[in-house]
Order: structure tokens, then sequence, then C-alpha cells
């Protein structure tokens, strides 16, 4: 008996779409960490903003994907990516909003006017 991984041999128009949220979301991660990172110079507003919405755009990607699914793990549907699509986007959107938050305490802080 041979076991394959994948039960379809190409990938399906849910699988890319759940790679492009997860991509995106990716994306927003980094933009949200070194936003974090960066966040003691006042210079990340830009970076939260990526991050913020890079996440959103994850999360509605995953979403998309798993509301489309007519199947469970393994049919060819995406609906393991949507969902990783959905935590890597929450993360995202969750660092962007740190970043952001952090941004303009320091605005506050250096007296800049916001």
């Amino acid at each position: 008996m041979t076991v394959h991984l994948l039960s379809v041999g190409y990938l399906t128009p849910g699988r890319v779409w759940s790679l492009i949220a997860a991509l995106v979301g990716v994306i927003g991660v980094v933009a949200g960490g070194l936003a974090v990172a960066r966040s003691r110079s006042g210079d990340t507003r830009r970076g939260a903003v990526v991050a913020l919405a890079a996440g959103l755009l994850g999360m509605a990607g995953g979403v998309y994907v798993v509301a489309a699914a007519k199947g469970g793990p393994g049919t060819g549907y995406g609906i393991v990516g949507g969902f990783l699509a959905l935590v890597v986007g929450l993360i995202a959107a969750a660092l962007g909003r740190v970043a952001l938050s952090r941004s303009r305490r320091a605005g506050k802080v250096s007296g800049e006017v916001a």
C-alpha cells in the first residue's frame, strides 16, 4: 500500500489562495516584528500599518478559504492553509497594533503632533 502525502498531485485553487493568504500574513508578521523591535526609535508607524493591514488581509483570505472549503484536510480545498493563514494573520495584526500603540506613545512623549 502506497501512502501519498498529497492526495492531489497539483495545487488546487483553494490551496493557492490559502498559500497566498498565509504568505501575506507572514509578511505582516515580519513587518510587525521589525516595527516592535524598532519601537523605541519612534520610526515605526509605516511598519505598524503594513503589519496591521497585512494581518487583516491574511485573516480575510483565511476566512474565505475556510468558508469555501467543502471538505476536510487532505481533500484539496486548502482548509489547513486557511486556518494557518488565520492564525498567522492574527499574530501579524496583533504585532501591528502593539507597534502602532507604541509609536503613538513615543510621539506623545517626544512632543510630536500626530
